[in-house]
């Protein structure tokens, strides 16, 4: 066997490479006669940072050599790096005994996650699974405020599964490649909390611009304006308030997304790193799990008033059938529909209970 044949041997195999002042763990794509090494999917261990694209190490470099891993298959299990993982619908979305999504008929067991970190391989998939859906929840994740700061990963999820794009290390090539072709479609319904934020985001990172979306948070400001006759909290819900009032789910198993509401400025650094940890991959699922079902049982609550109308259609013509009255409804003055502009609310003030 010559050298060649014998370098070839490695070719697919998880290494890890330390340096002088760094270390660095990829697969190996090639290994010269130079003692030169070329590496892929590489992460930058002491920062956990993955490096885009190919990396070139210069033998004089390196002091150390290591192989962690066995084969290509077990490289991001062996990093502590799932790229699959899944979440148990009888702990993580109790309602759905009792609430039927659209074109649900079996019974499902899990939702299953799953990162896109790259572009050969799953994301042409994912994108188009998605682009054949009529409406996905949608949730994003990014270090400072998101015009200013940047964005790291966007959520996408359907009925049974969440798709986690590291835009981070995908860059906008990912919103070139198929994600602003769903997110700017007019015929999938995209649900959000808060639609606000991420809207501009991707309008000033990426010059997306979002179409045909459900707010959830808005949803839940007409609920109660509707509920106490005409008035409107004091402040908006966050998403684990509103998932917790209206899908009845109790707050300690929404502690994650409290959490995440919660980090400070130097915490939310945490979405910057890489090889990200399955505890923060869970946490962005979970964010958007409950988006879905959360707008049916929103809708049904808007639909309230509109129905119990209806109903005394019904009750007026089954007493008097040969005399239906008109019924006078008095609309609602437009002024007092709550008005979103530069992040500022308008309205009467009452009081919210605080579900945290």
């Amino acid at each position: 066997m010559d050298d060649l044949q014998f370098l070839d041997i490695f070719r697919g195999k998880l290494i890890k490479l330390t340096l002088k002042t760094s270390s660095y763990v990829g697969v190996v794509q090639r290994i010269n006669s130079n003692k030169t090494v070329l590496l892929a999917d590489v992460v930058y261990v002491e920062k956990g940072i993955k490096v885009p694209g190919l990396k070139l190490f210069f033998g004089h470099e390196i002091v150390n050599v290591e192989f962690p891993g066995k084969t290509n298959s077990g490289d991001r299990e062996t990093l502590g790096y799932k790229l699959e993982d899944h979440l148990l619908v009888e702990e993580f979305q109790p309602y759905r005994k009792s609430i039927r999504l659209d074109d649900d008929e079996d019974d499902e067991v899990v939702i299953n996650f799953e990162v896109i970190d790259e572009f050969h391989g799953k994301f042409g998939s994912a994108v188009m699974h998605i682009k054949k859906q009529r409406l996905i929840g949608v949730g994003a994740d990014a270090v400072e405020a998101f015009q200013q700061g940047r964005l790291c990963w966007l959520q996408i999820a359907t009925k049974n599964k969440v798709y986690l794009f590291d835009i981070l290390v995908l860059g906008a090539q990912a919103f070139k490649n198929g994600l602003s072709m769903i997110l700017e479609n007019k015929h999938i319904l995209k649900v959000i909390h808060d639609c606000r934020v991420i809207s501009a985001c991707l309008l000033a990172q990426f010059g997306v611009r979002l179409t045909n979306v459900f707010d959830t948070q808005v949803a839940d400001v007409m609920c109660f304006y509707s509920e106490t006759g005409g008035f409107l909290p004091d402040r908006v819900s966050t998403l684990q308030e509103v998932v917790s009032l209206h899908l009845n789910v109790p707050s300690s198993q929404l502690s994650s997304l409290k959490m995440k509401s919660q980090l400070t400025k130097e915490e939310r650094e945490l979405w910057y790193k890489r090889p990200c940890p399955l505890p923060l991959l869970k946490v962005m699922a979970l964010s958007v799990i409950h988006l879905l079902p959360l707008r049916l049982v929103l809708l049904d609550t808007l639909m309230t008033d509109y129905m119990d109308l209806v109903d005394s259609y019904l009750s007026s013509s089954y007493n008097e059938p040969g005399e239906v009255e008109h019924i006078n409804m008095e609309l609602a003055s437009s002024q007092a529909v709550p008005f979103f502009a530069a992040g500022t609310m308008q309205w009467r003030h009452t009081p919210r209970l605080d579900l945290g």
